[in-house]
């Protein structure tokens, strides 16, 4: 089984995964981490590469390619990427979702992630500015939405809940849903 997790900035995306992960004894992947580190290796921020990838497919190719090959070469892992979705299509499709000051805080607080010196409302501004950078680049490289929820098989609003809750509605959704995937 392949588990894919879409969703907005700060949804909870990458923190469930890694439960998820280690609860059904799982590989785990992250585009944001892999897109994180792109962006070191550059020397600019997230936001930046954001921009550049907007003007250059070169960052989107690198990263579809390694969804395609994942999901063509492995199973059982999940992966937290927007367009793990569209780029491994026998997954089950998650999406999380939550309010954007509820996203801006969680950003703010995770340590990896977290910009120094950077206030709400700097997160605030930086997750809209890269929603919109992203909406904008899926729409022109691949006709799609990243954020439209008819793409998933299931929809969670992570507002008001914690990383544990949501990781078992996710595992009573995934063990109850009938397999994608041809018999063979």
């Amino acid at each position: 089984m392949i588990i894919t997790l879409g969703g907005k900035s700060g949804s909870g995306k990458s923190t469930v995964a890694k439960l998820l992960a280690k609860k059904l004894n799982f590989e785990h992947y992250s585009n944001g981490d892999f897109m994180r580190e792109l962006a070191r290796q550059k020397n600019i921020s997230l936001l930046e590469l954001s921009k550049i990838a907007e003007t250059t497919r070169e960052i989107d190719e690198i990263l579809d390619k390694r969804q395609r090959e994942l999901g063509e070469s492995q199973d059982n892992f999940i992966i937290d990427s927007r367009l793990g979705f569209h780029f491994i299509p026998n997954s089950k499709k998650i999406f999380l979702d939550a309010d954007l000051e509820i996203r801006a805080k969680r950003i703010l607080n995770d340590k990896i992630r977290k910009e120094s010196n950077i206030t709400l409302k700097e997160a605030i501004r930086n997750i809209k500015l890269r929603e919109k950078s992203e909406m904008a680049r899926y729409k022109q490289y691949y006709n799609l939405n990243p954020y439209d929820k008819k793409n998933f098989d299931f929809v969670i609003n992570t507002t008001k809940s914690n990383s544990e809750e949501i990781t078992k509605q996710i595992l009573d959704f995934v063990n109850s849903a009938p397999s994608n995937q041809p018999d063979i």
